[in-house]
């Protein structure tokens, strides 16, 4: 993905879905809650299929994505369909603002358990409570089930909008969005060196995206930094009074920037970053070991974030599974998936392989990792693979 330097990523925006049976009144709290027609809304059930993400900026939780879902009672074939890309909505979501509208509430605490499991912060509505009139009984019953103290709204009058944005400031997880990609690697003053190859994957005129958010984030840090790319790595050095304190390269070029920078330069990539800004960075140094142990018989799984159509010399899609292969043997097979798409059963691999994950947030990243946990399949990333197959792995510096 490639932005522009003002812009805020939607993977680094404050996720906060909404669910609940189909009627429940979903949709219209959201466009209550968000002073806009966000979502459609209907008396009939199960108007909302696939799940609306809504990038906006809410005072005073700031920067966001909305996200309103199917029901998660519906039925038949399609709506077997719906519920899953409402868990799939679920793994990206920080906070879960959860609606109630009855008192059979099997799947409420089924769900509620759901978000238990993968901590995350679960908000209890009780809507409509201008039609309604048990909204009091409900809310205690739902308070005795679950113990949360459920926010009564109603989307018609306004009643309770404020209170659950209250609510929902609460509930942010501490110190969401103060992670830095860099870490504490350098700060106020310190030279950095970025080598950006602009490859035919950058569209032109624009940097992809991790570029972007490093970039920003060392000048927030009142870093110099230093641009340049791979062939003219070199004569930037050069030009320099001292040595860059760290050098941040693209994967792709890490044995050659290894092989050329100064000994007291810190050497790492941007996917080495965001594999511990978004993942787990020691989770992906150990799936690593994986490598070593692949033969023509293994089976790999490379998952990409990104959905652009592939072109000549993919990282993902032909100069990882190149070196694989040189490694393993011809005979290794690799599977690809982009996008959300990522196999629920993962028993058949050997290793999974997740690219810096740019276009997700953290939230989902460490959904994905959880679940190769669950299953006891070794993961890593781009940039750990390349570093470790080209035998420096050890030698990077991690944040």
């Amino acid at each position: 993905m490639s932005v522009t330097l003002n812009e805020t990523p939607q993977s680094n925006r404050l996720h906060i879905g909404f669910f609940g049976k189909r009627n429940s009144g979903k949709s219209t709290l959201i466009n209550a809650f968000t002073g806009q027609n966000v979502s459609i809304v209907s008396d009939v059930a199960g108007t909302t299929t696939d799940p609306v993400y809504k990038a906006m900026e809410i005072h005073p939780l700031g920067p966001c994505i909305i996200i309103d879902t199917a029901g998660f009672d519906d039925e038949g074939e399609l709506g077997k369909i719906r519920v899953e890309k409402t868990a799939l909505a679920a793994d990206k979501t920080d906070v879960a603002v959860l609606v109630f509208s009855e008192e059979e509430m099997t799947q409420e605490l089924a769900w509620y358990q759901r978000f238990a499991g993968k901590k995350t912060p679960v908000l209890a509505v009780v809507g409509k409570a201008d039609s309604r009139t048990d909204t009091e009984a409900l809310s205690q019953l739902v308070k005795e089930k679950t113990g949360l103290d459920p926010v009564t709204v109603s989307a018609k009058t306004g009643e309770g909008v404020a209170q659950l944005k209250e609510a929902l400031i609460r509930l942010i997880p501490e110190n969401y969005g103060e992670q830095l990609i860099t870490g504490d690697l350098v700060g106020c003053g310190d030279l950095v060196m970025l080598v950006m190859p602009q490859d035919i994957q950058a569209p032109k005129g624009r940097l992809i995206l991790p570029q972007v958010q490093t970039l920003r984030e060392l000048l927030d840090k009142k870093c110099q930094v230093v641009s340049v790319t791979t062939d003219q790595f070199t004569a930037g050095l050069a030009r320099l009074i001292h040595p860059p304190k760290l050098i941040i390269t693209d994967s792709q070029v890490f044995g050659y920037v290894y092989e050329n920078k100064p000994e007291e330069s810190m050497l790492t990539s941007f996917s080495v970053l965001f594999a511990a800004y978004k993942g787990d960075l020691d989770y992906y140094i150990e799936g690593a070991k994986a490598l070593d142990a692949l033969t023509g018989q293994s089976k790999v799984l490379i998952a990409e974030c990104c959905t652009h159509a592939p072109l000549s010399e993919d990282i993902g899609r032909e100069k990882i599974p190149r070196m694989l292969r040189k490694r393993a043997g011809e005979g290794l097979t690799i599977d690809m998936v982009s996008g959300t798409d990522f196999p629920e059963d993962l028993s058949g691999y050997d290793l999974i392989i997740q690219c810096g994950a740019c276009m997700f947030n953290r939230k989902y990243v460490m959904a994905r990792i959880g679940h190769a946990k669950e299953q006891k399949i070794p993961m890593t990333n781009y940039g750990v693979v390349i570093a470790h197959l080209t035998g420096i792995l050890d030698k990077v510096t991690r944040p």
